[in-house]
């Protein structure tokens, strides 16, 4: 197989592990991240235009709460946090979730529903920890790091369940049920809004979703870290979505939720995460991280407690909503001068899931843009590591996205700008 076609992520063979370790292929960002720092890529350096950065903008936004700069240790924070989280913060986690999701509902969350982790693949990695001998069914395309996550524990099977551009990536309740039955489904993995292309379940179609789990018993774990990132029209309320609305009894509805405060507070470095679920799952997978992790930061935990007050949720999402809704719609303009195509218009996250095939070539293919980008400080993440593909059964080759690309509107307004200049001389030169 050519260069053009073998696997970007594998590591090289200059690096090879002793034998007693396997080669261990880097997520998709890691990769392109990885590739532009041996070109001399600095994420201070304002040249360097990072669109395929998986984080937001981390500093002020217009209307947005003051940027936490300084924390204060308590002495006591020193020492280990529990493995499920101070109980002060899973306290603060389910209060929020009743607050935004289930007002007037008779079942609500406690501090028994909350685990906290080390960050969002912490919290990924302790629930697939907890799976048992079932169907795991994932999306494709989806999250880059889930192919390692369904790949290393071998308890489940994962499924692939492909969704058509022609429909806009969607996947109905009734297409649901379907999987399910035909599958034998015990869980479905899945990020929503989805990264990359921007697909929103929401409303209704959320609410028969969790129907349909409920009524299968089929567990929906659902990455919800995009939740405030939310583009669809929401008259009078905040514009925010998740399953948690539509679950009836949070102690028997097969509804997990994983989120935290890398993407919707723009806190990445914390590395503060939770997972949301019945008692007896968030048993699980506090005792899954007892072995796997050990807990996170018993200080960040203490620091993130007054970021879920009321106040402060209501005017950090008012001003991401602002602020990125004018970004993704002025990138999306751009984009398409160049002959970047769209399946979708993204409903949510910070990603635009671009078409290439309208483009001359090598630029028609997400790693020949990747490498051409490359030379003029552009960082953008091809779409064949979106195609997940644990255990590497299916050939790179012939994957479905190789004409796809990832564009990430998590910078500055004034990197897209300029990130946008240089792509257009790139496609320009190359059509001659």
């Amino acid at each position: 197989m050519s260069s053009a076609t073998s696997d970007p992520s594998a590591p090289d063979a200059a690096s090879a592990a002793p034998g007693a370790f396997r080669s261990v292929p880097r997520t998709g960002v890691i990769y392109v991240t990885t590739e532009a720092r041996r070109r001399g890529f600095d994420g201070n350096d304002p040249t360097w235009c990072n669109l395929g950065q998986g984080q937001p903008e981390t500093g002020d936004l217009p209307g947005a709460p003051s940027r936490v700069g300084v924390l204060e240790i308590d002495p006591a924070d020193q020492e280990y946090a529990p493995v499920p989280g101070i109980w002060e913060l899973r306290e603060a986690v389910a209060a929020m979730y009743n607050r935004l999701y289930r007002r007037g509902l008779p079942s609500q969350y406690t501090a028994e529903n909350v685990c906290i982790s080390g960050g969002g693949r912490t919290a990924l990695t302790r629930a697939a920890a907890s799976l048992g001998r079932i169907n795991l069914g994932h999306f494709l395309p989806d999250y880059t790091a889930y192919e390692e996550l369904l790949d290393i524990f071998r308890a489940f099977t994962a499924i692939p369940i492909l969704l058509e551009p022609e429909r806009g990536y969607a996947f109905s309740p009734d297409d649901l049920r379907r999987e399910v039955l035909g599958r034998g489904l015990g869980a479905l993995l899945l990020s929503n809004p989805c990264n990359p292309s921007g697909k929103l379940v929401r409303g209704d179609e959320l609410r028969r979703w969790v129907e349909v789990s409920r009524e299968m018993d089929c567990t929906l774990l659902l990455d919800e870290f995009y939740s405030h990132y939310i583009w669809v029209d929401t008259p009078g309320e905040l514009p925010v979505e998740s399953a948690a609305r539509y679950v009836e009894d949070v102690d028997r509805d097969p509804v997990v939720i994983v989120d935290g405060l890398t993407k919707n507070w723009r806190y990445p470095g914390w590395r503060v995460a939770w997972t949301v679920g019945p008692k007896s799952v968030i048993d699980a997978v506090s005792s899954a991280g007892s072995f796997l992790d050990g807990g996170g930061s018993r200080a960040l935990q203490r620091a993130a407690l007054p970021l879920l007050e009321d106040e402060h949720v209501v005017a950090e999402t008012m001003a991401v909503a602002q602020t990125f809704r004018r970004k993704r719609d002025r990138l999306m303009a751009r984009l398409q001068d160049i002959g970047v195509r769209c399946d979708l218009i993204p409903e949510g996250t910070f990603y635009i899931w671009g078409r290439l095939d309208a483009l001359p070539e090598p630029l028609s293919d997400g790693l020949g843009l990747f490498r051409a980008a490359l030379e003029r400080k552009v960082i953008t993440v091809p779409g064949m590591f979106f195609d997940v593909n644990p255990g590497k059964r299916r050939n790179l080759e012939h994957s479905r996205f190789r004409s796809y690309t990832r564009f990430s509107f998590g910078p500055a307004i004034e990197s897209l700008e300029l990130a946008c200049d240089r792509l257009a001389e790139i496609v320009s030169e190359h059509r001659g």
